[in-house]
């Protein structure tokens, strides 16, 4: 798999990711496949989000100038609603760890960094871009995990979004949790920090 030479990757501060908020609202719409109505739902939200702890945003440019995947995320902890939403669920129903070097339980919200959203276009999928938005959000961060949430995959074959997080090492934290306000199925994923640096090409 290599990286689609026809992008370039970008560190993407708060007035950079404002100016292109509709565009990446956009890519996120596309990739998560959700009515174009969410992107005003979503879009307060983003421009919160830019204001937490430790918030850092990456993007895929294509020659064109557009805007092709969206990374971003914070540093979590208490008092954020995802943070108080995985602390209910780690509580009854932690995912049992694979081995000992991994964390357990409540052990994962110690000091961790939310991977609060990874994005690519549908079109630009399969290029290696996911893999280029993950390593370049987490390069530098400070916190010793990494946490995310996805949709649950239920019987069908794992998309691309799960086959990518497996490979990069990211384990169950906790499984079928259900947000409040969202009756789908969610998996909370997680991994030590740094991650391994990338297999030659």
């Amino acid at each position: 798999m290599t990286t689609a030479p026809a992008h370039h990757l970008v560190q993407l501060g708060p007035g950079d990711l404002a100016d292109r908020l509709s565009e990446a609202l956009q890519v996120y719409v596309a990739a998560m496949g959700y009515p174009p109505s969410t992107a005003r739902q979503r879009r307060t939200l983003w421009l919160d989000h830019m204001r937490r702890p430790g918030w850092r945003a990456v993007g895929w440019i294509d020659t064109g100038g557009a805007l092709t995947g969206i990374a971003y995320g914070y540093t979590g902890g208490p008092g954020q609603w995802w943070f108080e939403e995985v602390r209910r669920g780690l509580r009854t129903h932690p995912a049992t760890p694979v081995d000992a070097t991994i964390p357990s339980g409540l052990d994962w919200l110690g000091d961790y960094f939310e991977l609060t959203e990874l994005h690519v276009r549908p079109d630009a999928q399969g290029r290696g871009l996911g893999e280029g938005l993950l390593r370049a959000l987490l390069t530098g961060t400070q916190q010793q995990t990494v946490l995310l949430s996805t949709p649950e995959y239920g019987t069908n074959p794992p998309g691309r979004a799960w086959q990518l997080y497996r490979r990069m090492g990211f384990h169950d934290v906790l499984r079928e949790h259900r947000f409040t306000g969202d009756s789908r199925p969610f998996a909370v994923l997680g991994r030590r920090l740094p991650l391994e640096p990338a297999p030659p090409r």
